[in-house]
């Protein structure tokens, strides 16, 4: 708990091959490759891999330092359900809630998700103020939304008197939340191959590079 004064930016990254066969790999969630942003040769974060043991990581990152784990879970089935596709047939008509991209999300707004996806998921402008950016994340209907959620499979590491919270999202290629710090929890790429996990008050921030679907379970 005593490194709570370190940072890390979070970024989600999706190669982006020239031709249509990105629209089906990646669920239809499509970014101009010109627009999208470039990830960073160098990332200091520690990758690991699914021989992680639960000891391991409560020994060496729960309580002090992120990691990426990769292959801890198979999501491939929560993934089919979620191309764009999909959700628009099932979800088109439901009232999402927007958020404003600063670090504690002040505005809110509520659209169909057709109307988000189809009209307000574009790249952002990098110069444009957080307060000013709306995006999909978290704030999410569980009822409306459950056949999806359970369909879901958590990373299996847990912190001893805890239970998880989802905080599902889509959005496009430069939003994010700028640097804030909450309690322990995981971010995966749903179209993707990371896990990450950050402990508790570790400061960081997040960047969408391309459009990006996205899961979080907060532990508390």
């Amino acid at each position: 708990m005593g490194l709570w004064w370190q940072f890390l930016l979070l970024s989600i990254p999706v190669s982006l091959p020239g031709d249509l066969d990105y629209l089906e790999g990646n669920g239809g969630w499509f970014t101009n490759k010109y627009l999208a942003l470039m990830e960073e040769d160098h990332c200091t974060v520690e990758r690991r891999d699914a021989s992680l043991t639960y000891s391991q990581f409560i020994d060496q990152y729960a309580f002090s330092r992120p990691v990426v784990i990769q292959g801890i879970t198979d999501n491939s089935e929560f993934q089919a359900l979620c191309t764009r596709n999909k959700l628009l047939a099932e979800f088109g008509d439901r009232l999402v809630r927007l958020s404003t991209a600063n670090t504690y999300s002040y505005h809110k707004v509520d659209v169909p998700f057709q109307e988000y996806v189809e009209q307000l998921l574009e790249p952002q402008d990098l110069a444009s103020l957080g307060s000013d950016t709306l995006y999909f994340f978290g704030d999410n209907n569980f009822t409306e939304w459950g056949s999806l959620f359970q369909k879901y499979t958590p990373p299996p590491f847990h912190i001893p008197g805890t239970s998880g919270a989802y905080s599902f999202g889509i959005a496009g290629s430069g939003s994010g939340v700028p640097f804030h710090w909450h309690g322990p929890g995981y971010s995966e790429v749903i179209f993707g191959r990371k896990v990450l996990y950050f402990p508790a008050r570790w400061w960081h921030a997040t960047l969408n590079l391309d459009t990006s679907v996205f899961i979080s379970t907060f532990l508390g």
